[in-house]
């Protein structure tokens, strides 16, 4: 169980129900007719406040849930300061807190940006590109993909000329890359070494990478994410927010995820 702000909402939503369920009650049993004058002041707290929880809980827990990115990991396609929706019922509903499934829907396929709690720390919510399903062999060499023994098609666009980190390196190459059938931008930065080897996913499981390749925390460093920690996929952009570009990034926002 996490204590995270779903717990929170189910705690205030359970509060102000029992609170102002129970007073109705006391008059039901009283022979009392509900006047809101003579409502006690906490009780109208709880009746104003019910209503309000209850549907942002449910909106959170079974629709969808804005989260902020905070690190330059899935850069260029997702920037510091972004907000983003994530839709938290395509891969089944789950109950807030508990996180137990109890309707499955759709799993996840390659190409698909997810959040998942990462599994060193549940408490903490991570976003990355899913890149192997259960099954797949996966293989990272010379800053190069394989997938079940195929090379990954790249196609390098030059020098990446977008926003970048104030501690990255000036000469940062911007490629495409096709997971079929979902065509993606990834940064590589050659003067950057990085984790090489080949990755067998195993069932119930996804190995995930950010699409900025030399400056991401993934299943190349921890291992897979177990499909119980998974929260939604990633799909849309309602704000960005750079103060180097002035405040809101206009351009970004309505962007949808690929």
């Amino acid at each position: 169980m996490d204590f995270d702000f779903s717990f929170f909402l189910v705690i205030a939503t359970l509060v102000t129900g029992l609170m102002w369920g129970g007073y109705l009650l006391h008059l039901k049993r009283a022979n009392l007719e509900f006047n809101e004058e003579d409502e006690p002041w906490y009780i109208e707290t709880a009746r104003s406040f019910f209503p309000v929880v209850l549907i942002v809980l449910l909106l959170r827990s079974f629709l969808v849930e804005p989260f902020r990115i905070p690190s330059g990991s899935m850069m260029p396609t997702l920037l510091i300061g972004d907000f983003i929706l994530v839709n938290k019922f395509t891969y089944g509903i789950r109950l807030p807190v508990l996180h137990n499934k109890v309707i499955e829907m759709n799993e996840p396929k390659r190409g698909d940006i997810v959040v998942f709690r990462f599994p060193r720390d549940p408490s903490v919510d991570y976003i990355k590109r899913v890149i192997g399903v259960p099954g797949d062999t996966v293989a990272y060499y010379q800053k190069k993909l394989y997938i079940n023994g195929q090379a990954i098609n790249q196609v390098s666009l030059g020098e990446y000329q977008g926003v970048k980190e104030q501690d990255s390196s000036d000469a940062i190459e911007h490629l495409t890359e096709n997971l079929n059938p979902v065509e993606h931008s990834i940064l590589i930065d050659q003067t950057e070494g990085t984790v090489e080897g080949v990755y067998t996913v195993p069932a119930g499981h996804y190995f995930v990478m950010g699409d900025n390749r030399d400056n991401s925390n993934d299943s190349r460093y921890w291992g897979m994410v177990p499909e119980a920690n998974l929260v939604g996929k990633a799909f849309f952009i309602w704000m960005s927010w750079d103060l180097n570009q002035g405040g809101i990034v206009f351009n970004r926002i309505g962007t949808v995820l690929q």
